[in-house]
């Protein structure tokens, strides 16, 4: 009887903890922070990893960085901010699995999560990492790029005669969540969380110009022989 008292017991404070941490997540105020009281309850089995969407390629699989990523310790979001430190373009990725707005993922066998902080209401989860985490490995289309677009995409900036797909691999995919697509002819993207700037391309598809303040702009572009 007394064994069994304490199981009711045990079960209902781990409803309460649940319950708790439950409410905490709703009104903390970002997805990062909140990422962290979720991945806890997942490991202690009290809240499920959200299965991947139907049609979605079966885990674990192998891709590559499509592009210049940027983390800030084992996260990487959809912002892809210029100031944090990179992972060049064609580094080995694993996916492994889906949490709630977040993707479990070893790069170079290093553990780390893939975080769709802004766009969620644009496109699903899958179909985010799914770009970022292409399974073609595109180091062998960055060697047929001119020399300097190739220094460019090594350092992570955007250069002025770039196409659409060299900027993207060089800074990331712009924001979905404030560029409605990659064929627009201007794409807003942030350096950090406070700075930004804009790329203007040409009927031609190639970047023509790159506005914003120059303590922006003099950091994310590429300017051959400086």
């Amino acid at each position: 009887m007394r064994r069994r008292s304490l199981q009711l017991r045990i079960a209902q404070l781990a409803g309460i903890y649940a319950l708790t941490c439950g409410i905490a997540l709703a009104l903390l105020p970002g997805d990062s922070q909140a990422g962290i009281f979720r991945d806890a309850l997942e490991k202690v089995g009290l809240v499920k990893p959200v299965p991947p969407a139907e049609g979605s390629l079966p885990l674990p699989r192998q891709g590559y960085a499509c592009c210049v990523l940027h983390y800030s310790r084992d996260w990487i979001n959809d912002g892809n901010y210029a100031e944090l430190p990179m992972i060049p373009a064609g580094t080995p990725v694993e996916v492994l699995s889906y949490g709630r707005h977040r993707a479990y993922v070893k790069i170079d066998g290093k553990p780390m999560r893939l975080g769709h902080d802004y766009g969620r209401d644009q496109e699903s989860l899958e179909t985010w990492v799914g770009k970022i985490v292409p399974p073609q490995d595109p180091r062998p289309r960055i060697a047929g790029y001119p020399a300097a677009v190739r220094e460019a995409i090594r350092e992570g900036k955007v250069m002025v005669g770039m196409t659409r797909e060299q900027a993207i691999t060089a800074i990331g995919y712009p924001l979905t969540s404030e560029n409605v697509s990659v064929d627009a002819p201007d794409w807003r993207i942030w350096r950090s969380t406070h700075e930004e700037y804009d790329l203007h391309f040409r009927t031609d598809g190639r970047v023509g110009s790159i506005t914003g303040d120059d303590s922006v702009t003099s950091q994310v572009v590429y300017r051959p022989g400086k």
